[in-house]
């Protein structure tokens, strides 16, 4: 979602694959134009996401601006966009607001929080000068946990973190690298998942937004002085270390150590006082909570590694698979600290043709 503009450019415009579903939009807009004061004219492309979904723009008489959003229901299910969109609004925070929504066509009219992402506002050569943009991503992080409830959204449970994981053997070995895995290949992988797994249930569950990284918040915009959050209709009930683990270790972003570990230790301090680290040492222990972060980023890297290779090779978005050496980098950093991921290690050393890590900065576990 971006800030009102006009159309200034042909990227702008908006083009339609198919006729009869532009004219749909068309007679939506015009039904609502009155009720919601919108200029359909002024329809132009806002931004798109690596899904089906699509964002356009809409001015409004008062000089304000609209979101619609464009979701063929027959690819995708906005249901949970809504039901979550409502849940994060209960809970104060500065999530789009949906005015109408058109289920049959999907079609969506949204609140508009500007085009300033947290990203766009990010100076990458100055760690530091990030500092306060990152507390109140961490803010906002803590205020959406302690709205959790169980039986609200769906668990984050072992079924789906394994088929997470599966795409990574899927969809990265397989279709990127055309490596089949099998025998003692196919033992390591899954001893090394099950044991991820194993691992990340173990943490209290809050709720996760699943994709919280700066390119998914939005800068304060208009009245609101919060950040915006975008792009949680995934959000499920799972582990508490897994937000924070998106945060810092960003699809689109590496932050070296210092800056990684002080940023979740003022989120661990933060969430302690909130009352969310009451679990074993977590409470006490830093480094107890860190390495359940770093297990479940783990988890986090293998499945979208594997869902970029799927973005490239199957949706023709190249860009995407462009980023995989962030996310190899960081699995393989993770595999070199701990004992028991290292057989994992080696093999992924083997299959991309990389030289094994020594003298990690804070040695093995």
């Amino acid at each position: 979602m971006s800030h009102p503009t006009p159309p200034t450019t042909a990227d702008s415009q908006v083009t339609w694959a198919d006729p009869m579903r532009q004219a749909a939009c068309a007679a939506w807009l015009s039904e609502r134009a009155n009720d919601q004061g919108l200029l359909p004219h002024s329809l132009r492309i806002a931004s798109a996401d690596a899904s089906f979904r699509r964002y356009l723009r809409v001015d409004t008489v008062q000089g304000g601006s609209r979101i619609v959003m464009d979701a063929p229901p027959d690819k995708e299910n906005s249901e949970p966009f809504v039901r979550i969109a409502a849940l994060m609004k209960a809970a104060g925070l500065n999530a789009p607001e949906v005015l109408d929504w058109h289920e049959a066509h999907g079609f969506m009219l949204l609140s508009d929080l500007g085009d300033a992402t947290m990203m766009s506002a990010i100076d990458t050569e100055r760690p530091q000068a990030n500092h306060g943009l990152y507390m109140q991503a961490v803010d906002t992080l803590v205020q959406w946990q302690l709205a959790s409830r169980p039986g609200v959204l769906p668990p984050y449970d072992a079924a789906l973190l394994n088929r997470e994981l599966s795409l990574f053997p899927d969809w990265y070995l397989a279709q990127h690298r055309g490596v089949q895995l099998q025998g003692a290949q196919r033992e390591v992988f899954d001893k090394a998942f099950a044991l991820i797994v194993q691992r990340n249930l173990a943490a209290p569950s809050v709720y996760v937004h699943r994709d919280f990284m700066p390119r998914n918040l939005m800068m304060p915009f208009g009245s609101s002085a919060q950040l915006g959050v975008l792009d949680f209709q995934d959000a499920v009930y799972g582990p508490i270390s897994y937000d924070i683990a998106s945060l810092m270790r960003d699809a689109f972003l590496t932050w070296d150590e210092d800056f990684v570990l002080d940023i979740t230790i003022r989120y661990w301090e933060k969430a302690r006082k909130a009352g969310l680290m009451d679990f074993e040492d977590w409470y006490s222990d830093f480094g107890a909570f860190y390495r359940a972060v770093e297990w479940m980023g783990l988890q986090r890297h293998l499945k979208v590694a594997g869902i970029f290779a799927r973005l490239t090779l199957r949706d023709g978005k190249p860009k995407y698979l462009a980023d995989a050496p962030r996310f190899i980098h960081y699995i393989r950093s993770t595999c070199d600290r701990y004992r028991e991921l290292g057989p994992l290690l080696k093999l992924i050393d083997e299959i991309e043709g990389t030289t094994p890590q020594v003298g990690f900065a804070y040695g093995r576990m």
